[in-house]
């Protein structure tokens, strides 16, 4: 937080290059070239949108442009698309799982076809714009620079996006790209500054009033007059002649002594209001204009003098008389759902005056439409350009069913009496008493959708990261601090962006110490500081950073205080009344989402200690083997599951297991641990392997637990490399061989235990030479959703392969066993994967690499 106030940073800035170099007097000031910078880029943003529309036919179109810091994708231009809809994604985390954010961070296209598209690959997005709309975005990218992305928007169809309006939207995204170099070639930052532009869209018609402008000096009768005024008075204008003589032969003979008259009246008051009279078109028919007209001031014979316009308000008034025939509501909103019109029948039918309707959205103007879900319909017309209707009640016992008919420009609406739904006969109800301000249904998409962030979240970890990759840059943050509380202190468990050391003296910090960052804490509410000089104000001596704005947030769940978490801003900022409720509310899901993860850590540590406790603390070490095996966890629920591994001597042998319980959570872990005892105790009897297989299939089937399980055992003879080999619905053991091929053993096996009482799990003869290498693995390793389980495996063998290879001509640590393993889970398991990971190498002999003494 730094001292003083901040120099005021609105606007683009040159860059360091371009503030090096030396001024040229004969050049403009860099301020000027700096604000002539920034209008062309905005010419350029405004033109991509413009584009954008005219050649994908795309009812709505975007440009998301990088922040400063890069971590955000800022809305910068909209067009065709309330930005009153969009205020959830003014900002959007660079990292965040946001078709946009893909975009930009991949560079590929992203298209979405419909509302069931979205919700199955982008549920954050569905959260937050919960409607049925088609859309794409296209990365603006110059070489190896990211600038951000157009999106664009279409009524969702069968076809989704049409491959040809991705071509244009492609080029679209080019062109921009290549004007945003030029800029930033030439020294001045691209990236956003300001408040999103709206791009105002051409009327889908002919306008309705036509304006003509006209100077009139009465003394002489010279009348000056652009060429809509001779149009609308049925003049050609390369024939007028500008005589007031020329001008009343169009006016029609009974009203010319009203026209006199409010000439006469305008040059007495010094203006004339809407004096209404009728001209005759190039036909002789009358048709009527109004004409608007003042004194000027400041021109010597200004009292002689009229200047106004004439207007030809024909089309519009006799669609709206034609409108206000109509029995049914006739009305209109603006593109931010406010009314523009409404009818005579509307007023009777409401009982509402226009002059209270006019100017309001409607569900705040009638207090009886103020249900959020009236509003959510007006969102999905707009969003998705598609029709709607809904019936809303007006008590004590009248029902009416609206229509909203939606275009880009905004929405004409339908109303009319109707019956009550079924089963809602009566009376409705009356509505709730106002107790506080009405609901924004904007800001309650913008923090569901945030919250769906954190709801992803599981372990203490992932909440703030959440925090920090998703939730600081949607507000446009640059330091983030969340403490918790234990034994009524402060405890830092997460920051980002603040200067190294800053935040030690704060560790351990009492609830009850007079910082914001506890008493936000003690009283519940949440504190914002909108400059330095408050923050010094209401706490002098505090520590300050380069921050130029502040959000204490407390974090409370259930009453309980779980701690506080500390947004900064690098500039002052007014924090509006929508953006101190979200952060408020977003420290209650902050809250919960931490307590949530700190029990779920809790109870992960019970389970990985109970799946550490099944599996061998030690593996047997022999003169001629060697043995290395590795546990990953799976990546989703508890992380616990039924995998396991074991290495059993008995007598001059070596039996070799690992296994697979289906499911994760204890009880698979518990049937691991029994089956693992079980394998054990038969094969150190001296049973064969198909008689550990049997016994141990017949033990599952009368514990009854409800699971199935795989297992592959191979009981190895190291003094001749003999094996026996059997599988019980297991993936084959992959090997290499010291000649330098590998394969996996498919060699024949039984079912899965626990299906069959009466099933038998044949052996098969293995010889091993000395120098090879023996993988046991679980599916874990193997599965991608991408791929066939058999390429999974022939991905294992074929890195096993090259990594003795690499070994074998490496560092020699290469060779150790313990570092092979760790590299074949990193080079052969997916990303994605969801399952837990069982890893067994048995090295027989000295492998290649193997460079013991």
């Amino acid at each position: 937080m730094r001292q003083g106030v901040p120099a005021d940073r609105s606007g683009p800035q040159p860059t360091a290059s371009a503030r090096a170099t030396r001024p040229d007097p004969r050049r403009p000031r860099q301020s000027d070239a700096a604000a002539r910078a920034a209008h062309e880029r905005d010419a350029l943003l405004a033109t991509a949108v413009r584009n954008a529309l005219e050649s994908t036919g795309a009812y709505g179109a975007l440009v998301y442009l990088r922040s400063r810091d890069r971590r955000s994708l800022v809305l910068c231009t909209i067009a065709g698309v309330p930005l009153s809809l969009m205020s959830a994604f003014r900002r959007i985390a660079a990292v965040g799982p946001m078709p946009v954010a893909v975009c930009y961070r991949t560079g590929r296209t992203v298209t979405l076809s419909d509302t069931e598209d979205t919700m199955r690959r982008f549920p954050q997005l569905a959260v937050g714009l919960p409607y049925d709309y088609a859309s794409a975005c296209v990365p603006v990218r110059a070489g190896e620079e990211r600038y951000g992305v157009v999106s664009a928007l279409w009524p969702s169809s069968d076809e989704g996006v049409p491959e040809e309006a991705r071509l244009h939207l492609r080029k679209v995204a080019d062109r921009l790209a290549a004007g945003l170099a030029e800029l930033e070639e030439a020294g001045y930052p691209v990236e956003p500054n300001g408040d999103t532009a709206v791009v105002e869209l051409a009327p889908p018609g002919p306008p309705t009033t036509r304006v003509g402008l006209f100077d009139w000096n009465v003394a002489t009768g010279a009348i000056s007059a652009d060429d809509q005024f001779c149009e609308i008075l049925g003049l050609d204008p390369a024939e007028f002649d500008g005589r007031a003589a020329s001008l009343t032969t169009r006016i029609a003979p009974g009203d010319l002594p009203e026209f006199r008259a409010a000439a006469r009246a305008a040059l007495d008051r010094g203006r004339m209001l809407a004096a209404r009279v009728r001209v005759l078109d190039r036909d002789g028919h009358p048709y009527p204009v109004e004409l608007w007209a003042r004194v000027p001031e400041g021109v010597p014979d200004g009292r002689a003098h009229l200047v106004g316009a004439v207007l030809d308000t024909r089309t519009g008034t006799a669609a709206a008389a034609a409108v206000e025939r109509l029995h049914d509501g006739v009305f209109s909103l603006d593109p931010d759902g406010r009314i523009t019109y409404a009818n005579r029948s509307v007023e009777l039918l409401l009982h509402a005056r226009r002059e209270d309707l006019v100017g309001h959205h409607p569900w705040e103007a009638l207090p009886w439409l103020s249900d959020p879900v009236y509003e959510n319909r007006y969102r999905a017309a707009m969003l998705s350009q598609q029709p709607t209707a809904f019936l809303a009640a007006r008590p004590p016992d009248d029902w009416f069913a609206f229509s909203l008919y939606p275009d880009a420009h905004g929405v004409t609406g339908r109303v009319v009496a109707a019956e009550p739904p079924p089963g809602r006969a009566g009376k409705p109800t009356e509505p709730e008493p106002d107790l506080g301000a009405r609901p924004d249904v904007g800001g309650m998409y913008h923090l569901l959708q945030l919250a769906s962030a954190l709801s992803e979240a599981v372990t203490v970890r992932e909440v703030c990261r959440a925090v920090e990759d998703q939730i600081l840059p949607a507000f446009g943050g640059q330091e983030l601090a969340i403490y918790a509380v234990r034994d009524k202190r402060l405890h830092l468990i997460s920051q980002s962006g603040y200067p190294d050391g800053f935040l030690d003296r704060f560790e351990g910090t009492p609830t009850g110490a007079r910082v914001p960052g506890a008493e936000t804490l003690s009283t519940g509410a949440p504190i914002f500081f909108e400059d330095v000089r408050a923050l010094a104000a209401a706490y002098p001596g505090i520590a300050l950073d380069e921050m130029g704005a502040w959000a204490f947030l407390p974090l409370i769940a259930s009453g309980h205080p779980v701690g506080s978490c500390i947004i900064g801003f690098d500039e002052p900022r007014a924090f509006t009344v929508e953006e101190r409720g979200l952060l408020t509310g977003l420290g209650g899901f902050i809250a919960q989402a931490l307590e949530r993860a700190r029990l779920y850590d809790a109870e992960f540590t019970l389970a990985r200690g109970l799946q550490q406790a099944l599996l061998p603390h030690r593996l047997p070490v022999l003169e001629d083997v060697r043995i290395a095996a590795r546990y990953l966890p799976g990546t989703q629920g508890m992380e616990i599951g039924g995998d396991w591994y074991d290495a059993i001597v008995t007598g001059r042998d070596l039996t070799l297991v690992i296994g697979d319980v289906e499911g994760h959570s204890v009880g698979a872990a518990a049937t691991m641990g029994q089956l693992r005892s079980a394998v054990r105790a038969f094969a150190t009897s001296g049973h064969a392997p198909d008689e550990v297989l049997v016994r141990t299939n017949l033990l599952l089937l009368d514990l009854d637990p409800g699971l199935l399980a795989s297992c592959c055992l191979i009981r190895l003879t190291p003094g001749d490399g003999s094996a026996l080999v059997a599988r019980a619905g297991h993936l084959p053991p992959v090997v290499r061989h010291p000649d330098g091929t590998t394969e996996a053993l498919y060699v024949e096996g039984g079912p899965l235990l626990g299906i069959d009482h009466l099933a038998e799990y044949p052996v098969s003869d293995l010889k091993l030479a000395r120098g090879s290498l023996l993988a046991l693995y679980t599916d874990g390793l193997v599965e991608d959703p991408s791929i066939a389980i058999d390429q999974g495996v022939d991905r294992l063998r074929l890195a096993l392969g090259e990594l003795v290879a690499r070994a074998a001509e490496g560092d020699p640590a290469d060779g150790e066993l313990d570092r092979m393993a760790e590299r074949l889970l990193r080079e052969v398991g997916s990303t994605e994967r969801v399952d837990d990971v069982a890893l067994m190498l048995t090295a027989y002999g000295r492998i290649p690499g193997d460079r013991r003494s």
